[in-house]
């Protein structure tokens, strides 16, 4: 369907895609990802036209409708439903048509037409994608002028899927959306029919709507059969095998040179020299990526503070006396919780995640607070609001007056952002050096309690895991709000849940809460239906609430098992990163030897800690 031949694109002097070649299938799912800044949103750009190439060509079968999410829909009288219908023009076309006065002679092709495409099930469909990314029948009547950029992007998502065009682009659809929305969003993509490319640094999204994955780096397109986990698979094999050869490579080319160096001088071996010159001539170098450095996130060790941290009783939270948003909070948070708080956009998360970090006081209710405890808030706001003009240097130095210049450089080192970068203006960073220098600057007095709204947005998937390894080494509490599955599913050992004006414990895991958002969890009907079934129906959730506390110990267990996992394969994927480094190769056969010992410990330690997971995971699955 989609074919990408010997493409090159320069910008800037700078060339991102050079003679690269892929092929896509009608049908096919395919999740583009790579690093930030190697070109996958300008990828898309190409494939609609909207830039233009340096060499190659881009090919579609004629006709080919491509749809885009465009940044954002515009904010008129309109309403979302309307703006999603329009998005089927030919459906518009043929209804205004259908409406005139003069049809002629082709009046029954129209209607047949509007018959054909289900024309008037259409509102319906619209609807049912609006209510999925979070619009409720109210809001779908309301103008557009009244919604935030955000909720006029997801009204932009809605249209596109609604339009169903042969080629869907998707550039980080779930970046405005919360994880209701994401998970909806990846049902619909997983039964989707046509060819869909989609750009995402969400690798639990990824593993569950696509089907291949194209790999921008090095300048080129690799294509993998398979989700996200089998080509991070294939790719590591990839990359070693290739170690493997162009250490063995250079060894023959340095035995190659040693021959010629010692004979060509005389007449004896002079040809044995020279059949070897040739051969050394013929050798093609085999290239090997460029040396990346592995992101760093480590978030500083906090003091340590006695229990309970935070102590919420009877409280009430809102932005105007008399009208709360939330009420009637009772809960507790110890030094050593990690704590996902769930419920769709507009239920209360942010608010709630003010009140935790003393940005908002309770309307009534008592909060109490550890002495000496401090949090450290990040949210997207935050990195809008840093000083354009301003070095990462220059933040952290206002909040660290007393600090030497070198404690600085190091803080800022601790979350990956290096001597390229410490004294690059705020302006000039990338949103994810952006989101890294806000990590900094938040837990600038080591804070024993970590709030994280929406922490991945602008993180590619590399940071992403370093954000992972950095919760679970963090020896605090860790509050978080995320649309990042992956991420929560690492990170979160309990759950709360915002909704119906309140935050509550959610009495499962996860994947519980997804088939709830999904419609397909058990639903106990009204008591006052069940006439003289009511007493069975009580003794039943007692058992399952009997049930939950006993397999809630093996759930904390394979949530560890599952941390550990984590932290072995972040530590293994350094070590194997300094493995793949040519430097390490010159460098001497002691360093290398070390190195080689490290991986054989770190791979024994990850297959008993993969063991340790399946058990763990076997006796939940048992217990459930």
């Amino acid at each position: 369907m989609l074919t990408l031949s010997d493409i090159t694109y320069r910008i800037a002097g700078r060339t991102l895609i050079e003679d690269a070649t892929v092929q896509i299938a009608a049908g096919w799912k395919i999740g583009l990802v790579g690093r930030n800044g190697t070109g996958k949103s300008t990828l898309l750009d190409l494939i609609r036209g909207e830039r233009q190439l340096d060499g190659g060509e881009i090919l579609l079968p004629k006709g080919t409708r491509i749809g885009f999410v465009s940044q954002e829909a515009h904010g008129g009288p309109d309403t979302p439903l309307e703006m999603v219908l329009a998005a089927d023009e030919e459906r518009t076309q043929l209804l205004l048509e259908s409406e005139s006065d003069d049809q002629g002679p082709h009046a029954a092709e129209i209607h047949e037409r509007l018959a054909a495409i289900d024309a008037h099930a259409a509102p319906a469909r619209a609807a049912g994608i609006l209510a999925g990314l979070g619009f409720d029948h109210d809001a779908q009547q309301q103008p557009m002028s009244s919604f935030s950029g955000g909720w006029r992007m997801r009204v932009a998502l809605a249209a596109a899927l609604f339009a169903a065009p042969d080629l869907l682009l998707l550039d980080e659809p779930t970046n405005h959306l919360d994880l209701e929305a994401s998970i909806w969003l990846g049902e619909f993509l997983r039964r989707y029919r046509k060819t869909f490319l989609l750009v995402s640094h969400d690798r639990q999204f990824l593993d569950e709507v696509v089907d291949h994955i194209l790999h921008l780096g090095e300048k080129k397109l690799t294509l993998y059969t398979g989700g996200y986990d089998f080509f991070s698979r294939a790719r590591r094999e990839t990359l070693l095998r290739l170690q493997a050869a162009a250490a063995h490579q250079d060894q023959e080319r340095k035995r190659l040179q040693s021959f010629v160096d010692r004979f060509k001088a005389k007449a004896s071996k002079a040809s044995q020299a020279q059949s070897r010159v040739k051969a050394l001539a013929r050798m093609e170098p085999i290239v090997l990526a460029a040396n990346e450095p592995p992101v760093r996130l480590e978030f500083p060790e906090p003091r340590e503070l006695a229990p309970p941290l935070v102590t919420i009783d009877r409280v009430d939270v809102g932005y105007e006396p008399g009208k709360p948003i939330l009420r009637n909070l009772d809960l507790r948070l110890d030094p050593d919780d990690r704590i996902a708080l769930l419920g769709a956009n507009g239920n209360g998360k942010s608010t709630f995640a003010r009140l935790l970090a003393g940005r908002l006081q309770p309307l009534s209710g008592e909060m109490r607070v550890a002495p000496r405890m401090k949090s450290g808030y990040f949210a997207q706001h935050q990195i809008e609001e840093l000083d354009a003009k301003s070095t990462a240097f220059d933040h952290l130095a206002r909040l660290m007056p007393s600090a030497k210049p070198e404690a600085i450089r190091a803080r800022l080192a601790r979350f990956g952002l290096g001597v390229d970068k410490v004294f690059v203006e705020a302006g000039k960073l990338s949103g994810g050096e952006k989101s890294r220098l806000t990590f900094a600057l938040m837990t600038v007095g080591e804070p024993p309690l970590l709030i994280l709204d929406e922490p991945t947005n602008h993180l590619d998937l590399e940071a992403r895991e370093a954000l992972v390894s950095a919760i679970n080494e963090f020896p605090g509490a860790v509050v978080l709000v995320s649309h990042d599955w992956h991420l929560l599913s690492l990170t979160a050992d309990r759950l709360w849940l915002v909704a119906d004006g309140t935050v509550q414990p959610f009495q499962g895991d996860l994947e519980e809460y997804k088939q709830m958002v999904l419609g397909r969890a058990p639903v106990d009907e009204d008591d006052n239906r069940r006439g003289g079934q009511n007493g069975g129906r009580r003794q039943s959730k007692k058992e399952k609430s009997g049930k939950r506390r006993d397999v809630e110990p093996l759930k904390r267990k394979l949530k560890e098992a599952e941390r550990e996992v984590a932290d072995l394969n972040a530590r293994k994927a350094v070590l194997d990163k300094r493995i793949a480094d040519p430097a390490t190769y010159q460098a001497g056969g002691s360093e290398l030897a070390a190195l080689l010992r490290d991986q054989a410990g770190l791979t024994a330690a990850l297959s008993v800690a993969e063991t340790r997971w399946l058990e763990a995971a076997q006796a939940v699955e048992q217990n459930n």
